[in-house]
């Protein structure tokens, strides 16, 4: 169960990824690369979906687990700067993946959620789940949020 998370006074990250949920403006790099897409997006959660396939294989022929962290991580970024005012960032200090069950191919949606916003600091959690529903991994992270020169250029 999530805390309510305090609204930004300006929504502009927030309203910049609505227009990418809208195909009005174009994707990451990142994003075009791992071939993942945004399809919601609310204040402190986002939902990527990727369709896993032989591409993204490891050796063995599963979904290699970087693929599911790095995910996963573009979700908890989405989810966290959803909760960063205008002249604000924020940076990663932690990534942690737990994996549950191999992945071949699959529909996998990235459900992430702030758990915890302080002034400094977001807890955020991921779950990532089968098109069946079946939980495949979960990610949590912790970010510190920027301010002033730190921000700057982010």
């Amino acid at each position: 169960m999530s805390e309510r998370i305090r609204q930004p006074k300006t929504l502009r990250h927030l309203e910049r990824l609505k227009q990418l949920v809208r195909g009005e403006i174009p994707p990451p790099p990142i994003a075009e690369l791992l071939g993942f897409h945004l399809v919601e997006i609310e204040l402190g959660r986002s939902t990527i979906r990727l369709e896993a396939s032989k591409r993204h294989a490891n050796p063995m022929g599963t979904l290699h687990g970087g693929v599911i962290s790095d995910v996963a991580d573009a979700a908890l970024g989405l989810a966290m700067v959803t909760t960063v005012e205008e002249d604000e960032s924020f940076t990663t200090l932690d990534l942690t993946a737990k994996y549950f069950k191999p992945i071949w191919n699959a529909r996998l949606s990235f459900d992430a959620r702030v758990t915890k916003r302080t002034r400094a600091l977001g807890l955020i959690e991921c779950d990532v789940t089968d098109e069946t529903g079946s939980l495949v991994a979960r990610a949590y992270s912790t970010c510190m949020v920027l301010r002033g020169e730190e921000a700057k250029g982010r």
